[in-house]
């Protein structure tokens, strides 16, 4: 690779450290032979692959469709007894840790009014033009772990900018 890439192997070793821990690639084989690094073996991820997962969702959102109670969906996502008797910069820290082990790229800062919570993507992105009520999901589940109220104050638009949530 590093040859084919015109760069040092250094360079390349850390930038596939880089993207198998961004879950990109996985090692699919490691052996040593004798001295030196042990020869790795590369793969794309099985969440790069793709999946009918977005399909599945929207049939079973189209199903309930009324009958959803997004604030209990909230629950079966993220548990939000872990956040309890936390002070809020330690809640925010843990949340924005669990939100990006799916996928949200989150981050929160802090605001004149309160902290906000912004999201680089949507997880939901394939499905959320249909189904607007995952925004309200996201919301419960943001107030259910933080234990205050919170509203979106801004959407994602054509993949450009940030969902962002203003905590109360």
């Amino acid at each position: 690779m590093a040859r084919a890439l015109n760069l040092s192997a250094p360079n390349v070793r850390h930038h596939l450290g880089v993207l198998a821990s961004d879950g990109r690639v996985t090692v699919v084989r490691a052996h040593s032979e004798g001295r030196g690094r042990p020869e790795k073996v590369y793969s794309l991820s099985d969440a790069l692959e793709g999946d009918n997962l977005s399909v599945l969702a929207e049939a079973l959102l189209a199903i309930e469709d009324q009958r959803l109670q997004v604030e209990r969906l909230a629950g079966y996502i993220l548990d939000a007894n872990q956040f309890a008797n936390l002070p809020i910069s330690k809640r925010l820290a843990l949340l924005v840790e669990k939100l990006n082990e799916m996928h949200y790229q989150a981050r929160w800062e802090a605001g004149a009014e309160g902290p906000r919570l912004l999201f680089g993507r949507c997880p939901y992105a394939r499905i959320i033009a249909k189904h607007p009520e995952l925004c309200r999901m996201d919301a419960s589940l943001l107030a259910g772990c933080l234990g205050a109220e919170v509203r979106q104050a801004g959407k994602i638009e054509k993949a450009q900018g940030v969902c962002v949530f203003a905590v109360r």
